[in-house]
């Protein structure tokens, strides 16, 4: 009886999550043409556009939110990983896996400005917003530090590879998941030099990350086994830890709502709600499609993106979730 009752409580438990109505599906766009992985996004907030990554495609796709519309392919690119659109100079920055380079095209004409070339896998992207200048992750280990032109003012060498990395606003320093090192290594923009080796030991395969500065916590998504660790970034202990979807490429916190979206390919998103710096309660569990394991969130639209890769009968496209 006492175990009926258990299994009981689950279930119910399980329902009420899923009727959790923190993300309403809004919209799907289609990503016409588009085969093989699919990895980062950006957005242009003003002109309400979207830049999808489609790494296997060797393109970005260029997506109309407003009106949902597929608008222009820029083709012939190495294997794209990272994307930004930096609005102050209108131009689209693309990180490519293949050859190691940074494409900066007019985002207005899409026509190629400048190639940075790195030394490989150029990755991850990030902006700074305290020293005006375009962080790139690539190779075996550094981050590139790009000016809003695209030339290279200097670089942090890491000791492998970097994964997802996120920047402090109040601060100088840059966390970054060092997946092959089981560490996040932790660096400071004004010296670019790494401060710290922080170790990943509850959890290895440390991709996603995100930052929520007001409670001091770094949020890292693992794959193996899949869980989100939370790492109090004054002290680098672990504080926290919880159950997640497996394969997750893409974790984003929500500070307006106290929230966290964690997107992962083995065809869920999750919502989890933040109460306090260290408690995080799984509320919602969305099906959303397998390998859909990358995408964004956009505060200022309120919304989360999903990217879906083709399989078989299972079409390229971009799930579009208002929050609530």
């Amino acid at each position: 009886m006492k175990y009926a009752a258990a299994v009981l409580f689950v279930l119910v438990g399980i329902a009420c999550a899923q009727e959790s109505r923190a993300l309403s599906l809004k919209n799907r766009v289609t990503l016409p043409n588009v085969n093989g992985r699919i990895d980062h996004l950006s957005a242009d907030v003003k002109g309400q556009r979207i830049f999808v990554s489609a790494l296997g495609n060797h393109t970005v796709e260029v997506l109309d939110v407003e009106s949902g519309k597929h608008l222009r392919t820029i083709r012939d690119l190495a294997e794209p990983q990272g994307v930004f659109y930096d609005p102050s100079t209108n131009l689209l920055f693309v990180a490519c896996a293949n050859d190691g380079a940074v494409e900066l095209f007019d985002a207005r004409t899409f026509q190629l400005v400048k190639t940075v070339k790195l030394s490989g896998d150029a990755d991850n992207i990030r902006y700074d917003v305290r020293g005006y200048q375009v962080i790139v992750g690539y190779g075996e280990g550094a981050l590139a530090l790009l000016g809003p032109n695209g030339a290279k003012t200097g670089e942090i060498a890491l000791d492998a590879h970097p994964e997802s990395f996120q920047l402090e606003k109040k601060g100088t320093r840059v966390f970054v998941n060092v997946p092959d090192r089981k560490e996040i290594q932790v660096a400071d923009l004004a010296k670019n030099t790494v401060l710290d080796r922080w170790p990943v030991t509850s959890a290895l395969k440390n991709y996603p990350m995100a930052l929520d500065e007001a409670h001091h916590r770094l949020l890292i998504g693992c794959r193996a086994p899949p869980r989100m660790l939370v790492i109090d970034t004054e002290t680098a202990k672990q504080t926290a830890s919880a159950e997640i979807v497996g394969d997750t490429d893409d974790l984003f916190y929500d500070a307006a709502k106290s929230r966290v979206y964690v997107i992962g390919g083995q065809g869920f998103v999750e919502v989890f709600e933040q109460k306090g710096a260290d408690r995080y309660t799984r509320t919602a569990h969305f099906a959303t499609a397998p390998g859909a394991r990358t995408g964004l969130f956009v505060p200022e639209w309120g919304k989360l993106f999903v990217a879906v890769p083709h399989r078989g009968a299972q079409r390229a496209e971009i799930l579009v979730y208002e929050t609530e």
